[in-house]
């Protein structure tokens, strides 16, 4: 099966853990940085989620945001066009403060 779920919709899911010290501005910028890629052709909206299970480290906090795309072509354009400044910006404010891992996920049904 491909990331593309049978109706057509994708979610982007960013994984992030960070330093509990820098979360309150994290999330400010959260905030605006999901605001823009919600701008973007093809997204359709953004859930932010507190990591409960797995707990995190002592010091650290986890989020995780969902995004909803379109489809499969919507997020190969936001990779190809817009990823690397996207992330680029959340480098250049917070520097390893933070980690981030990605997965697509497909819905189904």
């Amino acid at each position: 099966m491909s990331a593309q779920g049978s109706d057509g919709g994708v979610v982007y899911e960013v994984n992030l853990d960070l330093d509990a010290d820098i979360a309150d501005a994290y999330l400010v910028w959260l905030d605006e940085h999901i605001e823009t890629m919600c701008a973007l052709p093809g997204f359709s909206g953004a859930s932010v989620f507190e990591v409960i299970e797995p707990t995190a480290d002592a010091g650290r906090q986890r989020f995780s945001v969902h995004y909803s795309l379109d489809d499969q072509a919507a997020l190969d354009a936001y990779l190809r066009d817009h990823a690397a400044r996207m992330r680029a910006d959340g480098e250049s404010r917070f520097g390893g403060r933070f980690r981030a891992s990605r997965r697509v996920l497909g819905i189904v049904g």
